[in-house]
């Protein structure tokens, strides 16, 4: 048994992978981008959110566990991404792009501006479910990245660490990225005590994060 704080979350069984399977084929669509909290679509299912610091792959991420290629827009400039961008999963299920956070390429009001709206979505969202916080695994947890975790504390929403990119580290690499990112993790009550490992590219743990997602209620 995996004694370790924060263990990789397993692989589904065979039930678990098909109900995620089944949510994840059905359609997927852009709803609308949000720049104010007036704009939110009605609170009338399930929703989960996706964070991460400008280029960790949430954009890769969403387009991997729906099967759709270009339905969340990936870019090569950090924080571009300036709405919350919502995707209607099937019609039990909103997935939502929250703007990237940290090192954006953008005027520091606009960047404010992202960062009140983010707290506001977080803090005042019934329907939330869980919040993905996505980790880049070459790099770690950075100060960005705790001070979302803190806000995700103080608003009492359970958030999950989904570490990005693992393809790229290997070995004891990916050990010490491991340990350091449960280190990370102890220190903030809200997280959920396990971890996803993945990669968009080679597919490994979108299985897993379907699976997770079919389960919330």
């Amino acid at each position: 048994m995996n004694a370790l704080p924060f263990p990789l979350a397993e692989e589904p069984d065979d039930a678990a992978r098909e109900t995620g399977r089944k949510l994840f084929a059905g359609p997927s669509e852009f709803l609308k981008g949000v720049v104010a909290m007036s704009g939110l679509p009605p609170a009338d299912r399930i929703e989960v959110c996706f964070a991460g610091r400008s280029n960790v792959g949430k954009s890769t991420l969403i387009n991997a566990l729906t099967g759709t290629k270009a339905l969340a827009r990936a870019s090569n400039t950090p924080g571009r991404t300036q709405e919350i961008n919502y995707f209607t999963q099937g019609s039990d299920l909103y997935l939502v792009d929250l703007p990237g956070y940290g090192y954006a390429n953008a005027p520091l009001p606009v960047v404010e501006k992202w960062q009140k709206l983010l707290k506001q979505y977080l803090s005042g969202r019934p329907t939330l479910r869980r919040a993905f916080v996505l980790v880049d695994t070459r790099h770690g947890v950075k100060a960005v990245d705790e001070e979302i975790m803190t806000l995700l504390d103080k608003s009492a929403v359970t958030f999950q660490c989904v570490l990005t990119k693992a393809d790229k580290v290997k070995g004891k690499t990916l050990d010490d990225a491991l340990a350091r990112t449960r280190t990370a993790l102890s220190r903030h009550p809200a997280a959920f005590p396990e971890i996803v490992l993945t990669s968009s590219e080679k597919g490994d743990g979108i299985s897993t994060l379907r699976s997770i997602i079919a389960g919330l209620e």
